[in-house]
């Protein structure tokens, strides 16, 4: 079995800095759970929901009584859609974006949610096992809509690989670790479903509601280029009236209690609803994003590979390029200096500027060097101001640019997904770590159509 390291263990490693328990929670689940050992995701998992009752009931602000749930959502429901309709009419009326201000900031965005997204789900795993309990019913039938029933063009986390790389975005190094906060908690959950089902129960609650910030992300997605459908997605399933967030509230008042440990369950269903809470959410990621300091950072990152690899005939300000990336904290300076030069033109098209020149178009000879997101960075920071035609062009923000095309690949398939698979290994397939897999689309198929007939032996 592959242990998570314990708090000793972390304190006291005198190698390389170890992950942070988040970080190793979410890599050792996501990437090898049939061999890790569930001690330390326990340990995670409790500390959290420390910090989340230490946050206080009122943040919630679930109803007292649990049968005006369904009153409640549905009232959540309008104020969000009321909401988002102020926001569609200031657009209406020339108010700019409310989120992104540029390419590169939703890009940014898309890349820094990326460890919650990946795991869209996981928390309900568990869930698979109690296929012949009726009260699990709705949370399995949501898995399998996460996993969209085992078509590659539904499934949410083949649909955000496949937005990652259209821009060629992915995180390529470990981000911040509050960023692996929510990944962590859902994947914990979906493993230790059992220890923990008030908590699960209330994470539910909380994540099936439709927030505004995923409407008005659609949106100015779209707007700028971006296929939103990932986004668009959830803003139908997760309805009020019969979609996710309907479908949380039925199974809390399906698995309430009614003897004497109904209090207690329900004081651990709230604390589990506030992990929603935790870690940096979508909100915080976006208000963090400083396009010029990105740059910055991006090439400081990029530093360490390019420091031997210029030529010395090119000197600005008396130094070679290479001894300009010799040492760290340099790199805001370097970039003055390429202003001052006039290499870099600020509020131009950036095809006017020598130093996009150098790496855009495959003549370029630094054609390359930088991926999709870290290119738009630079475009997005040269230009400035300056508006090019094909942002112009989509100067009508209600536009939609994007079509789904049905999948061709679960209809072909369906037939091939009925040969005789032990239910165990279904479950197995999946996984968080291996539902969006080829075989682990097969798996859900076989499942749900095995769910439909009633004939799953769990």
């Amino acid at each position: 079995m592959t242990a998570l390291p314990t708090v000793a263990e972390r304190l006291t490693s005198s190698t390389l800095p170890a992950p942070s328990l988040p970080v190793a929670v979410y890599h050792a689940l996501l990437r090898d759970p049939q061999t890790t050992e569930l001690a330390t995701a326990r340990e995670f998992l409790d500390a959290q929901l420390m910090l989340a009752k230490g946050l206080g009931d009122d943040i919630a602000g679930l109803p007292e009584n649990l049968d005006t749930l369904p009153a409640w959502i549905e009232h959540n429901g309008q104020e969000v859609a009321h909401a988002y309709r102020d926001y569609l009419d200031g657009r209406r009326a020339g108010r700019g974006r409310e989120f992104f201000r540029c390419k590169a900031h939703a890009l940014h965005f898309l890349q820094h949610v990326a460890p919650t997204k990946l795991v869209d789900g996981a928390w309900l795993y568990n869930a698979l096992s109690h296929a012949n309990d009726w009260r699990y019913h709705h949370l399995i039938r949501t898995y399998l809509e996460e996993l969209g029933d085992g078509d590659p063009g539904l499934n949410h986390v083949v649909l955000y690989r496949k937005l990652l790389a259209d821009h060629d975005c992915a995180p390529t190094e470990v981000l911040e670790e509050s960023l692996y906060v929510q990944g962590a908690i859902q994947l914990a959950l979906g493993h230790l479903g059992d220890e923990y089902l008030p908590e699960l129960l209330g994470y539910n609650l909380g994540y099936e509601q439709l927030p505004l910030h995923l409407l008005i992300s659609s949106f100015e997605l779209n707007e700028l280029g971006i296929d939103p459908y990932y986004f668009t997605l959830h803003v139908t399933i997760d309805n009020a009236s019969s979609g996710h967030a309907r479908k949380a509230v039925d199974t809390v008042l399906d698995l309430l209690p009614t003897d004497d440990s109904r209090d207690a369950f329900i004081a651990r269903m709230r604390a589990g609803y506030l992990l929603n809470e935790l870690g940096k959410g979508t909100k915080a990621v976006i208000a963090g994003f400083d396009l010029e300091q990105e740059v910055v950072d991006m090439l400081e990152r990029k530093r360490s590979f390019g420091q031997h690899l210029h030529s010395d005939y090119c000197r600005l300000d008396g130094l070679t390029v290479n001894q300009w990336l010799s040492e760290p904290g340099r790199c805001r300076e370097f970039l003055t200096v390429l202003e001052n030069k006039g290499w870099i033109k600020h509020d131009q098209d950036p095809a006017d500027s020598r130093f996009w020149q150098l790496m855009d178009g495959p003549g370029a000879p630094m054609f390359g060097v930088f991926n999709g997101y870290e290119m738009q960075l630079l475009r997005d920071w040269i230009a400035g101001d300056w508006l090019d035609a094909d942002a112009l062009r989509r100067q009508n923000p209600f536009r939609a640019q994007f079509r789904r095309r049905v999948s061709p690949d679960a209809a072909s398939s369906a037939a091939a997904s009925r040969s005789a698979v032990a239910t165990h290994t279904l479950i197995e397939l999946l996984s968080p770590a291996q539902h969006a897999t080829p075989e682990g689309l097969s798996a859900t198929r076989v499942y749900a159509r095995k769910l439909a007939e009633g004939s799953l032996a769990v």
